[in-house]
């Protein structure tokens, strides 16, 4: 194994004459940030190879993490000789990343589950050193939609690690069920959480529905397990709580959050079994506000990230139009239209995260509206919502759904299963440049990275989920860690044995041929776009939120 075997590329490789081999037990001595690095180790030589690792004390040993304070986050330099392996770091982070390089660099076997005999593992001797383009490389898991149980969330936290992430981006409410616990209002996920119907197929009217329930949440306990495991893999894990749009399912447990009908009375609604936008926004009451301050020091006391995300898209703003007293409240807090309360409502949040220490995440729609450097854009439509963020200043992180919307097809095959949106395939992910080629070096500065978007209207379980994530995830996790620009022919044929690792995991990637029979939905209709029609919508966003 060498370099060209490598996912993510390393910045510097160079090879030295030797090995170093391992068979039955090895000795590591470590700094204490390596701990979780060390544990990483120790169950994968053990699982993959039946290796024991000794800890000692002495430095060096066979296998040694040593501190340097001069190297910056997440940067690490990994040296192998004959006689000894040294991983170098300033953080956590780095000797994470340091190991992940080493264990890619074991060859066959290292990833499985289980070894059963003790194996010989060898090292070409090399050094390298290496640190990331970007400081944001995400993957935003929709776990709204369908819901994925904490196993399977603990494995996709475990793959993104293998590729050098280090941001899951959580959504975990929207219209179709509420995903995380809330103490003081159970309701929302005895009631939130369960839907009785679900659309099966693409966002149009004709779509059936099927009478299977569909449901299910983290407790509390749950969340405090993903929050710390992805930590122990260098991950922060970034919760959403959409609002004031894409909350159907709380206002099922909730009606009062609602606006009220024509009669006056609080919307009755279910959990929402459609796709698409729905139609029932909340309130713009103070008492509502007051709801979701509560459910945010809930959310804040179990999520460490700075960044929080509150949603403020897709807002449907005729309801509050249609609804005298949602005009009242618009005249009382000096707006000029209804639609303008989607930002009142974020504003009241933003600044209640704010005084926590917190900060808000976004989508691009609150470009829409006055936005302060202290707030993140999360830009999705196209390249509209990135580039009037950098042009206004405003910290961005790129994911736009042209190219980075891992629902979105993979070919033009028809095998495809539910085919939606416009083609996003492996050569046009490994390509995209999350810098506009327009900014200036001050411009870009407001760029902190990019991530993937995994919507999961059509993604029923982990298999499905595993098909439209990977190798795409693969070939963005190169771009991030190393920059774009790079040559997709030679990625190609280190992800040939990148492939074989995520197969050791169980991971049923796309095949380059196309889907696997098991992996098609015949008779399922999809919603198929093409890029010139999308990006024709793209420029007219971009006209509509330049200030």
């Amino acid at each position: 194994m060498g370099a060209h075997t490598l996912i993510p590329r390393p910045r510097l490789f160079t090879t030295a004459d030797g090995e170093f081999t391992m068979h039955g037990s090895v000795a590591v001595s470590a700094v204490p940030d390596a701990r979780d690095a060390v544990a990483l180790l120790t169950e994968r030589l053990w699982a993959g190879a039946r290796i024991r690792v000794d800890v000692v004390d002495q430095t060096p040993s066979k296998i040694s993490f040593i501190t340097d304070a001069t190297v910056a986050a997440e940067t690490h330099l990994v040296d192998v000789t004959s006689s000894a392996v040294t991983i170098t770091a300033g953080d956590a982070a780095g000797f994470l990343h340091g190991t992940t390089t080493l264990l890619q660099l074991m060859g066959d076997g290292i990833w499985r589950s289980v070894s059963a005999i003790t194996r010989v593992i060898t090292i070409p001797a090399c050094h390298i050193e290496d640190e990331p383009a970007f400081a944001w490389r995400g993957l935003m898991i929709d776990v709204a939609r369908h819901f994925l149980p904490v196993r399977e969330v603990l494995r996709i936290i475990d793959l993104m690690a293998m590729h050098k992430y280090n941001r899951l981006h959580f959504h975990l409410t929207d219209d179709q069920g509420w995903r995380v616990e809330i103490r003081a209002f159970p309701k929302l996920t005895e009631v939130g959480a369960w839907r009785y119907r679900t659309q099966v197929g693409a966002a149009d009217a004709t779509a059936p529905e099927i009478d299977r329930p569909h449901g299910g949440f983290y407790t509390q306990q749950d969340i405090v397990e993903i929050v710390a495991y992805a930590a122990s893999r260098g991950i922060v894990v970034v919760p959403e709580i959409d609002l004031p749009g894409h909350s159907q399912a709380a206002i099922a447990a909730y009606p009062e959050l609602g606006v009220p009908g024509p009669d006056g009375e609080p919307p009755l609604v279910e959990v929402f079994p459609r796709w698409g936008i729905s139609q029932y926004p909340l309130n713009a009451e103070t008492s509502t506000v007051d709801f979701f301050r509560v459910v945010l020091d809930e959310v804040l006391a179990l999520f460490p990230s700075v960044d929080i995300g509150l949603g403020g898209d897709e807002v449907p703003s005729g309801p509050w139009e249609a609804d005298a007293r949602s005009r009242e409240l618009t005249r009382e807090r000096g707006l000029t239209h209804p639609r303008e309360l989607q930002f009142w409502f974020l504003d009241q949040l933003r600044s209640h995260i704010e005084q926590r220490g917190r900060r808000m995440m976004a989508w691009d729609e609150v470009l829409e509206h006055e936005v302060t450097p202290d707030v993140t854009v999360l830009g999705w439509r196209g390249d509209a919502g990135v580039g009037e963020a950098l042009r206004r200043g405003i910290p961005v992180v790129a994911c736009p759904d042209n190219r980075l919307y891992f629902d979105y097809r993979q070919s033009d095959d028809p095998r495809e299963p539910i085919p939606v949106g416009v083609v996003v395939g492996l050569r046009e992910v490994f390509e995209f440049n999350p810098i506009p080629d327009w900014a200036t070096p001050e411009q870009a500065a407001f760029l902190r990275g990019a991530q993937a978007n995994l919507w999961a209207e059509h993604l029923e379980d982990a298999r499905s989920r595993d098909y439209m994530l990977w190798p795409r995830a693969s070939a963005l996790a190169e771009v991030l860690w190393c920059g774009p620009g790079g040559n997709f022919d030679e990625f190609k044929q280190r992800l040939d044995v990148h492939l074989r690792r995520l197969a050791e995991q169980g991971v049923e990637y796309r095949r380059a041929a196309g889907p696997l029979p098991w992996q098609e939905r015949p008779g399922v209709s999809g919603r198929i776009q093409e890029q010139d029609e999308r990006q024709r919508e793209i420029d007219d966003l971009t006209s509509a939120i330049v200030r």
